[in-house]
């Protein structure tokens, strides 16, 4: 198990509460990020049950559930449920003396869009009345279906209220990500991280192991692992669409998301890319949204600007490299051609973006309070007007929060650059917009200027940041390993 300490501890903490009252967990997550290896090891320490959900009929279900739960009792003969509402008060007899017992059900989704009353059915066998024939069962209902699941506990649902755990299994941050691949070399680190992310399973299931052993061997990895027709990676990011329940008009998502792989970040540009009303995108950006697969991030400076963000890098990846040269990638011995083709693509439209994002997590969550001069509470990008040169300056970092006084200020604002070597040219544009946020009452000349470069800094840049605070130049090495 890897660093999934707090989560193991949540789970731990649910399956030994005292008491004789049966009580719910919901545990839920993006795919492949260890969900299922996480239950599987508690119900396995702890002598619980688990019962694996596949997508079928109502009766089907009920039989493997029968024959799973009968085993389980070490019943020779499978029990025979006509109905859900016995089925689960059976489930809730399972504990003995000895104290509760962890029971789960994995793919919950599953079973509820062939049962739509079964999240009903488990509320009222929660219910007091039935607590009195109930054992300290500690169940535990987990599914990837990120839509469903944010239901299952909200609004007017039936489980609302009832859940004395609320677990997201979340993706490794990106210097996790380089921990658990055990790339030591921070520039191949980011550039793994750009097109797997930080989802566990690519490292073991989707890869076997197969890890970039440094610079040299980036570009070889991945054509050997990535775009290898016969490698599972080469169709994950296809089959993440086509898992979700509600994703229905796969193609119409599928054209979002490479709009917005394409840089298309705000909603016109999005159906400007596609041909269509920006109105028409509503619903497709609002369900991609619910399913985890896209972000809505609001600007630093603007209240009526958003972007939208690809959640998953993989997905990136596919649409900007992969998608528009899928048929020679298909045909074997292709794949290293294709991908000389497409480095620039590669770093304008994947890692580019995913460095800016990798930045603003490092300003949010790895900075030291003092590398801000205040505690943060929100990082985002956004655009500044510039009323007399009547254009506007995108910040990829800006950092709000509460200076050492206690007061809400704009702690520092930066520039991402992957390929280029950053010097006083770079520092001078932040120094200009801080001046214009300045005169907004935005900034003050305390806010702290941001260099993050993924190729260094010239000497000049280097001498002017030596003495002042207020510069800080961060590169690969200080992002994966420093403060």
């Amino acid at each position: 198990m890897f660093d999934r300490v707090f989560e193991w501890a949540e789970l731990t903490r649910f399956a030994t509460l005292p008491g004789p009252r049966a009580t719910l967990g919901v545990v839920s997550g993006r795919r492949r990020q260890g969900k299922t290896f996480l239950l599987d090891a508690v119900t396995r320490a702890s002598g619980g049950f688990m019962f694996t959900a596949t997508e079928t009929t109502e009766a089907d279900a009920l039989r493997q559930f029968g024959e799973a739960l009968a085993h389980y009792r070490g019943q020779p003969t499978p029990f025979r449920f006509a109905h859900w509402d016995e089925a689960v008060t059976e489930l809730m007899r399972i504990a003995d003396s000895g104290g509760p017992t962890v029971a789960v059900i994995d793919e919950f989704p599953f079973l509820a869009k062939a049962s739509p009353s079964l999240p009903s059915i488990i509320q009222r066998a929660l219910d007091p009345a039935a607590q009195h024939t109930n054992t300290p069962v500690r169940l535990l209902l987990c599914g990837s279906a990120l839509s469903f699941m944010g239901r299952l506990l909200s609004g007017n649902a039936p489980l609302r209220g009832r859940a004395g755990l609320e677990l997201v299994v979340p993706t490794l941050d990106f210097q996790l990500a380089a921990e658990f691949w055990q790339i030591d070399d921070p520039r191949t680190a980011l550039l793994t991280n750009a097109i797997v992310g930080g989802t566990p399973a690519y490292r073991r299931e989707f890869t076997q192991g197969d890890t970039p052993a440094g610079p040299d061997d980036f570009d070889d990895w991945v054509v050997r692992a990535v775009l290898n027709p016969a490698r599972p990676l080469f169709r994950e990011a296809r089959y993440l669409l086509a898992e979700e329940p509600e994703l229905h008009d796969t193609a119409l998502y599928q054209s979002v998301l490479a709009a917005i792989a394409a840089g298309n970040a705000a909603r016109g540009g999005i159906a400007d890319y596609l041909g269509r009303k920006s109105t028409d995108l509503a619903h497709p950006l609002s369900v991609l949204q619910d399913v985890g697969m896209i972000t809505h991030e609001a600007d630093a400076f603007r209240r009526n600007r958003s972007a939208y963000r690809i959640a998953e890098p993989l997905v990136t990846f596919y649409h900007a490299v992969m998608r528009p040269a899928w048929g020679d990638l298909e045909r074997p011995g292709r794949a290293s051609d294709v991908w000389r083709r497409a480095q620039s693509t590669f770093r304008s439209k994947v890692v580019g973006p995913h460095f800016e994002q990798v930045c603003r997590e490092w300003a949010r969550w790895h900075a030291a309070p003092d590398t801000h001069g205040g505690h943060v509470t929100r990082v985002a990008s956004g655009a500044v007007n510039d009323p007399a040169a009547r254009t506007s300056h995108e910040v990829d970092v800006a950092v709000h929060g509460e200076s050492h006084e206690g007061r809400q200020v704009l702690l520092a604002i930066g520039e991402a650059k992957w390929s280029d070597v950053m010097g006083a040219g770079h520092l001078e544009r932040l120094r200009h917009i801080r001046s214009l946020l300045t005169r907004r009452g935005t900034a003050t000349e305390a806010t702290r200027l941001f260099c993050f470069s993924g190729t260094g800094f010239t000497d000049e840049l280097h001498h002017l940041a030596k003495d002042d605070r207020t510069i800080q130049l961060i590169d690969l090495p200080r992002l994966y390993h420093g403060e």
